[in-house]
């Protein structure tokens, strides 16, 4: 994800397209070092697994779909970018829901 982050900016940079690609390349930026930590912390962290995915497949589905809209001209499916944010915000509410639950032995 952070691979995909930097190459994104990259060509938002060099394309000159800030809007599609300068966006997917900050959501995947963003949480790129957040799925790392989850990943790290999975074994003490109770919804990291659950967070981790959620948080992932949100960020593949926004991203992707502003990529697909840039090169293609065309979304990957009808409303992609809205579900691929609401993923992401729910992937959040699972990382914060994680502060309620004891932590794993």
């Amino acid at each position: 994800m952070g691979l995909s982050g930097v190459a994104l900016a990259a060509a938002a940079t060099h394309g000159g397209d800030t809007q599609f690609l300068g966006n997917a390349s900050t959501m995947c930026l963003a949480h790129a070092p957040v799925l790392l930590a989850l990943y790290i912390g999975n074994r003490t962290f109770r919804t990291a697994t659950l967070a981790g995915l959620v948080l992932g497949l949100g960020t593949i589905v926004f991203a992707g779909d502003l990529v697909s809209r840039h090169f293609l001209g065309e979304r990957l499916f009808p409303f992609a970018a809205p579900t691929g944010g609401m993923l992401m915000m729910l992937g959040w509410l699972t990382v914060a829901a994680g502060a309620f639950f004891s932590q794993r032995a």
